[in-house]
């Protein structure tokens, strides 16, 4: 098996590199991830593989004496809700290449495409296509593979959208299928899903006094089967996103709290009447900068949530809230 690194290389200065591998066996996942692993630790990059239980013990025994220098994650543990993994490849990031402790990390990312319903899917799709504006800063090259013996067609296809570059082996190519996440088509862009509420919807309009709107989520939450506990996250990020309209949206909006199967959702709608240009769809994916006093907001409620889903349209900005019942 070839050792050379996969290719094109990374500049010597801080920039994300990401590509995608579509993989149909374990020797082609092994070809590429192994190298990559390998020609990281000579650079005395931090190595990071967080992937299936299977491919962590192939990857083990691969690398021999040097797979004690990889950290191991299973992908059930790392991927959970879009916002709180980026925070964690955040956190990583930071972790290894603060005080230039290393140049740069390497990651292979799986996310965890199994059991999602249609929606989750969609989400994490996005979430893949936004690591490529969050991350543009940072020293990280991100390797995501994609297994075609276990992964539905779409899946697959949209990783070719999502990836920048493809890896097969150690050499990579571009993808001539690959859309920026600030492609100003809109192809990135979808209302929030229609789900069909279990029940009758709860309604409240919401104006610069928040207090009666955080009551009212809370009880809506409850009487809805969500715990104490999980209403109290999502008056948190309904008030978050309801300020946020406040202060630079038209002042006035209408929350809408619904159960849908499993989970709770609450759809935060400023009508944008004010002229408002609206948010963009990654609004909360991208860290605030800390020397700012405004602009935090939507980064902690994509902590808070499961999902969250951003759309703005002439007829105003929607945010929808997604919180499942556990």
């Amino acid at each position: 098996m070839s050792t050379a690194p996969i290719s094109p290389r990374p500049g010597d200065g801080p920039g994300l590199v990401h590509h995608g591998l579509v993989y149909g066996s374990d020797e082609e996942f092994l070809a590429s991830t192994v190298p990559f692993c390998r020609d990281g630790l000579e650079a005395d990059d931090a190595v990071l593989a967080v992937t299936t239980g299977a491919n962590i013990d192939l990857l083990r025994q691969a690398l021999g004496g040097s797979a004690a220098q990889v950290q191991f994650v299973p992908a059930d543990r790392w991927y959970q809700s879009p916002g709180r993994t980026l925070s964690a490849y955040y956190r990583y990031v930071d972790q290894h290449t603060a005080k230039s402790r290393h140049r740069r990390v390497r990651v292979i990312g799986e996310p965890v495409w199994q059991g999602r319903d249609a929606l989750e899917t969609v989400e994490w799709t996005r979430y893949e296509a936004a690591i490529n504006i969050a991350f543009a800063p940072c020293p990280a090259w991100i390797v995501c593979p994609y297994d075609t013996r276990t992964l539905a067609e779409a899946v697959v296809s949209d990783a070719r959208r999502t990836h920048p570059h493809l890896v097969t082996g150690p050499a990579s190519n571009p993808s001539d299928r690959y859309l920026s996440p600030t492609e100003t088509s809109g192809a990135w862009e979808r209302k929030p899903a229609s789900s069909v509420a279990d029940g009758r919807e709860a309604v409240i309009s919401f104006g610069a006094d928040l207090g009666p709107t955080r009551v009212f989520v809370n009880d809506a939450a409850m009487s809805l089967g969500m715990s104490p506990a999980g209403a109290q996250r999502m008056v948190f990020a309904v008030n978050e996103v309801a300020t946020n309209a406040v202060r630079h949206g038209a002042g006035h909006g209408r929350v809408t709290v619904k159960r849908t199967g499993h989970r709770i959702v609450c759809d935060v709608t400023d009508s944008g009447d004010s002229g408002d240009a609206g948010i963009d769809w990654y609004a909360g994916y991208l860290p605030p900068d800390p020397a700012r006093r405004h602009g935090h907001g939507l980064w902690v409620v994509r902590q808070l949530c499961d999902l969250v889903e951003v759309h703005t349209s002439p007829a105003g900005t929607t945010v929808a809230l997604h919180l499942n019942l556990t």
